[in-house]
């Protein structure tokens, strides 16, 4: 065989491999609620019968971030508890992703002032931002399918 043959054959495998561990990614979540505010009773009522969050892959929330691959920033953000959330962001292993749910996690909402964190991408990165105070059941679904195809996508492109 010749080197040419060889990469397409290495490249075949390693894409085939890494969309295998990408789709069970995406459809096994780990979560990790971060909830300080309103949009918490908005966040429990997808994880409810009626709308069932479990057919995506992220059942049951995890209350430790080191067995937590997705975390939840749910509410508004003080300057106070950015480092805490800084340091749950930390402790939680690779590969890891961040929504931000509602206005007040993705921009401060209409804390306009100087105890609030004008959005959560001042502190950590965010994957997903989910509009709407609080956001609609359906707006949290759709957020979700757009983590997981980036998630399906994969974090980084072998060269």
């Amino acid at each position: 065989m010749n080197q040419e043959q060889d990469t397409l054959q290495e490249g075949f495998f390693t894409t085939s491999v890494r969309a295998a561990l990408n789709w069970g990614r995406k459809y096994s979540l780990f979560q990790y609620p971060f909830v300080t505010a309103c949009c918490g009773m908005e966040y429990m009522s997808v994880s409810c019968a009626h709308h069932d969050v479990a057919r995506f892959g992220a059942e049951v929330p995890r209350f430790t971030p080191r067995q937590s691959d997705l975390l939840w920033v749910v509410g508004t953000i003080t300057h106070k508890n950015a480092p805490v959330l800084k340091r749950i962001y930390d402790q939680m292993c690779e590969p890891k992703w961040v929504i931000a749910f509602g206005v007040c996690a993705s921009s401060g909402g209409f804390y306009d002032n100087y105890a609030a964190v004008p959005g959560i991408d001042h502190i950590i990165p965010v994957d997903v931002y989910l509009p709407g105070c609080p956001p609609r059941p359906e707006q949290v679904f759709d957020g979700l399918m757009m983590l997981q195809e980036k998630i399906q996508r994969g974090p980084m492109m072998l060269k």
